[in-house]
């Protein structure tokens, strides 16, 4: 009985502290910290809530209205003048998502002013006096400072990678297109999966994305494979002791990497030139017949997957190179102790130790080709023409067709769809190989 009356005598009256303060802080941002006596520290939630209902409620709700709605008076013209400029969609649109993105950041504060007062109650409940403003500060900045350092790359990231994305994501389910819904001249207004539905249900378009999806991942496939195994050819032949001047060699190799990617990418393209391209030239001085690499569908994929192994292998050769000198030569003479051949000790020992590191690479150089617009609009500009497609060539990859469909045809929205679908392939076929490969969950055998 004594040791309860001195507990009650140390810790004060038996309150619940945490749950009256953190219901106050719920009513009005602040009144907690003030009922925890924290007086300047509720003073400033306060004055953030004051400023969020005078400044920010009004844009908040007309900007939540005009993402609901994408506006409801369309544009009036009379004698080709525009009498009432009316409502522009997607102006509507972008400022009710940022609009939304305020709104949620607003609910973070709130929380946290709740969160704040209902810990700070706690402390009060278990006898510990609550800190003053400049403790509080103090604390802020021994235990946040992780956070205050991460918080302006957050916005960066919320506001230059989420905001676009999620934007994009929105026209999908829009009719955004030419010629009859753009804005401010005519309204546009939320289809749902109309866009998704064409894709795959309309010939003319379920052919073409069929086709470009297929050249995309093949692409994306090749490309890949042969700047890896040219690059590892290359470094696994220079690190052979027969080999003789292999620094020469290796700098030699080195140039393609060395040359801006655009520079050598239009050399190319003229050299691919069926009239007066030095291949054609060399071909026919040879008595062979010049071919249509640009013309002809099946020699431009050729030509495309050959221009980026020459681009695109002194990189893994490098890489390879660097990755082989960390390989113990006490392995490959005990395998030679073994009998092994120089094709099983490649099989056996190098192949799967420089195959730890170059695994996640593979997977993001997969991920980078499945987007290289610049690299087919430079190089074909997605030609030859491919008469059974809509806004599309035989070398067109999804993005370039979403390039043509967007800057040269005004279809909004359903390139904005297929933009989705190629994020949620891209990101699924990510993490699905990284979370698979070793070499990320820090593994090894």
């Amino acid at each position: 009985m004594s040791s309860e009356v001195q507990s009650q005598t140390l810790n004060g009256p038996n309150k619940n502290y945490s749950k009256t303060s953190a219901l106050l802080s719920f009513l009005f941002m602040g009144l907690g910290q003030i009922y925890n006596k924290q007086y300047v520290k509720g003073i400033l939630w306060a004055l953030v809530e004051l400023y969020v209902l005078i400044f920010l409620l009004n844009p908040i709700i007309n900007g939540l209205y005009g993402l609901f709605t994408l506006g409801d008076t369309p544009q009036v013209r009379q004698r080709g003048r525009i009498v009432e400029q009316g409502d522009h969609s997607i102006l509507l649109m972008a400022e009710g998502l940022l609009m939304l993105i305020v709104l949620i950041a607003v609910f973070g504060i709130y929380y946290l002013s709740v969160r704040d007062a209902y810990l700070i109650g706690k402390m009060r409940e278990q006898g510990q006096k609550a800190m003053s403003f400049k403790e509080t500060l103090k604390n802020v900045g021994e235990k946040g400072f992780a956070y205050i350092l991460i918080t302006p790359t957050a916005l960066c990231m919320t506001f230059l990678t989420v905001f676009p994305l999620i934007f994009t994501a929105l026209i999908a389910f829009t009719n955004f297109s030419s010629p009859n819904y753009l804005p401010p001249k005519s309204l546009v207004d939320w289809v749902g999966f109309e866009q998704f539905a064409r894709l795959f249900t309309m010939e003319s378009w379920r052919g073409t994305f069929i086709g470009v999806f297929s050249w995309t991942f093949a692409w994306a496939i090749l490309s890949t494979l042969l700047v890896v195994a040219a690059g590892l050819f290359v470094a696994v032949v220079l690190s052979q002791k027969v080999v003789k001047y292999r620094k020469f060699w290796r700098n030699v190799f080195i140039i393609p990497w060395a040359v801006p990617g655009f520079v050598s990418i239009l050399i190319f393209r003229n050299m691919y030139n069926g009239q007066f391209g030095v291949i054609n030239q060399m071909l026919e001085s040879v008595g062979l017949k010049g071919i249509d690499w640009l013309s002809d569908p099946m020699w431009a994929k050729a030509a495309v997957l050959l221009t980026n192994l020459w681009l695109g292998f002194p990189f893994w050769m490098a890489l390879f190179t660097a990755i082989l000198t960390t390989i113990s030569k006490e392995l490959y003479e005990a395998a030679e102790v073994d009998g092994a051949t120089i094709v099983q000790q490649f099989r056996n020992i190098t192949l799967p130790i420089v195959m730890v590191a170059a695994i996640p690479l593979m997977v993001f150089t997969f991920a980078f080709n499945f987007n290289q617009l610049t690299f087919i609009y430079l190089m074909t500009e997605g030609g030859p023409v491919n008469a059974d497609y809509n806004y599309a060539g035989h070398t067109d990859i999804l993005l370039s067709w979403i390039f043509k469909m967007t800057l040269d045809n005004g279809q909004y929205a359903i390139a904005s769809a297929v933009a989705l679908l190629v994020f949620l392939i891209i990101a699924g076929f990510a993490y699905f190989n990284l979370r698979n490969t070793k070499s990320m969950k820090g593994e090894a055998r």
